[in-house]
């Protein structure tokens, strides 16, 4: 068995995974269906959003990411695990002002706290991203603010009301 075989499905089902909520659902249970244009939450309710990423020479990189939306509070989760590399998982506390969400991503890498400024933008079934760049003066890398929202991302899992 070919170990692309393998790598894809199962970085595929992790990005799946990491975008399962702990949180108790509706008993309703609100869904949109994959492929409609992004739910806009109703004010006083949250809607989880999730999305995912691949990358790389064969897609074996792989970053998901889930956004809760309640009114123009935004959290949620960012997982990204890049190919036989040490991989970025946290949590993501933001604000929403229409299509944007400005958010610090709090992530552990190494045995190490970090964390940084991301810039979304979501525009139909899609969320956009402002890519990262490396800054030279710290050896950070940082949102590159004077960038188009360039990253992007694919809905992954159905998105559902909590």
């Amino acid at each position: 068995m070919r170990i692309r075989n393998f790598i894809i499905p199962v970085a595929l089902a992790v990005a799946a995974s990491a975008c399962t909520s702990s949180e108790k659902k509706d008993k309703d249970g609100d869904t949109v269906i994959n492929g409609d244009t992004l739910a806009t939450p109703v004010a006083g309710e949250a809607a989880s959003m999730c999305f995912v990423r691949t990358e790389g020479a064969k897609d074996q990189d792989t970053t998901s990411v889930e956004l809760v939306v309640k009114d123009d509070k935004v959290t949620g989760q960012m997982y990204w695990h890049p190919f036989e590399k040490d991989s970025r998982k946290g949590d993501l506390s933001g604000t929403l002002k229409g299509d944007t969400v400005n958010a610090v991503w709090t992530f552990m890498q190494e045995g190490m706290k970090d964390t940084l400024a991301l810039q979304f933008l979501m525009k139909g079934n899609t969320l956009l991203q402002k890519p990262l760049k490396l800054n030279t003066k710290t050896g950070r890398e940082q949102t590159d603010n004077n960038a188009g929202y360039t990253v992007s991302y694919k809905p992954t899992v159905d998105l559902k009301k909590k």
